[in-house]
């Protein structure tokens, strides 16, 4: 298949950054990983009737296709979904459906330590630096709670706008809250669809973050592609520093 050539990245352009969250400034399966051990352990505890049914992966699968198909609206938000699979394995297994609130906060305070990238924090200093940052994700990670959200001027998640990424309103939204129109905007993503060509559908300029070496397997290309955010700063080296 051919594919057209990489469109040029324009450094003057450049008016602010929209970043993804999740395998873009830190590995996210680990972080799921821990979280899923620390709810299960809670639930042993408190509900080990649904304990049970969480410990089978495809119990946990089953549950949350069945929650997607009968609850639709909240398909876009993380939280809610693992929220109600939570109180529907609670359900099935006769237990206090109350309990989901408690559970779900079990998960999400160990969902949000994440171990950042080496190159992570260095890496938004120098962007922080230079553009306002936004932070663009279909996750429910909160930079507060991460402990990053002194670089971001804004942060826009899926679950509070209503639509994730590719939908090009949340990138509209995302440049509206730094300010800025949209084709002013450079977004930094890791994922080939959901950043590079949601970004690029939604006139902005943008970064492909490809840190395993993933081949490109669509027509439309990322004006840049790097391995590390490092390298993203290298590039931007040229942009002046913001007083």
């Amino acid at each position: 298949m051919q594919y057209s050539p990489a469109p040029m990245l324009d450094i003057s352009k450049i008016k602010a950054i929209t970043l993804d969250l999740d395998d873009t400034l830190w590995p996210i399966w680990p972080t799921i990983e821990r979280a899923e051990r620390a709810l299960s352990t809670w639930l042993v505890q408190q509900a080990p009737g649904a304990a049970a049914v969480f410990a089978d992966p495809q119990a946990r699968l089953t549950l949350r296709q069945h929650v997607v198909l009968t609850q639709p609206e909240i398909g876009h938000d993380l939280s809610a979904l693992r929220r109600e699979s939570i109180r529907l394995a609670l359900h099935r297994a006769n237990e206090d459906t109350g309990l989901a609130e408690a559970a779900f906060e079990v998960f999400f305070t160990e969902r949000m330590q994440v171990d950042l990238f080496d190159d992570a924090r260095p890496a938004l200093a120098f962007l922080a630096a230079r553009f306002p940052l936004v932070a663009l994700t279909n996750g429910n990670a909160d930079v507060g709670r991460v402990g990053v959200g002194e670089f971001f001027v804004a942060s826009l998640s899926a679950q509070e706008f209503g639509v994730g990424k590719p939908d090009p309103r949340i990138f509209h939204a995302a440049a509206s809250s730094a300010g800025v129109a949209s084709v002013d905007v450079l977004h930094v993503g890791d994922d080939a669809a959901l950043d590079v060509l949601g970004g690029l559908g939604a006139g902005m300029q943008t970064v492909w973050v490809n840190r395993h070496e993933h081949p490109w397997s669509h027509e439309a290309q990322p004006h840049v592609t790097v391995a590390t955010l490092s390298e993203l700063c290298d590039l931007l080296q040229a942009a002046p520093a913001r007083l």
